[in-house]
């Protein structure tokens, strides 16, 4: 019977990994379930291999950490630039923070925020860069009522 690796959190929410004998990858699901472990990564020592990341590196957690990060500070006022360079500096994934210092230099450049994410389509997709430029969109034109009501 083969030995499995595998990865994942308990029903706590802490991080757990091991080796378990088991005749496939459902059968080890399933004795892990009965121990309440949610798998994350299963694989079969001996014969374990590195699946490519899809999205240039960047997983849909760290995207939406950041979205949620960058939108609250557009919202508190802050200017685009410094809010790519200050998430860019906080960023632990290499991938990410290269795409995004290179976002911010673009940003700088003149471009557009969404050409500049463009220029990343593997870590911004197309629905990522027209959600931001609608929420651009929405907050000029909150940020204008709002100059017009204070003036």
């Amino acid at each position: 019977m083969p030995v499995y690796t595998y990865r994942g959190t308990n029903r706590a929410g802490a991080s757990v990994s091991g080796e378990m004998t088991a005749t496939s990858k459902s059968d080890l699901q399933s004795l892990l379930k009965r121990q309440q472990i949610t798998a994350s990564k299963m694989s079969e020592k001996g014969r374990e291999f590195n699946i490519p990341t899809f999205g240039g590196g960047v997983d849909s957690k760290e995207l939406a950490i950041f979205t949620r990060q960058f939108s609250v500070m557009i919202d508190a006022g802050l200017p685009l630039v410094q809010c790519l360079e200050i998430l860019a500096g906080q960023q632990e994934n290499k991938t990410f923070q290269k795409v995004l210092t290179n976002t911010r230099e673009m940003v700088e450049g003149g471009s557009t925020l969404s050409a500049a994410m463009k220029a990343s389509p593997k870590v911004f997709d197309r629905s990522t860069r027209t959600w931001w430029k609608r929420a651009r969109r929405r907050y000029s034109r909150h940020h204008s009522a709002k100059t017009l009501l204070v003036h």
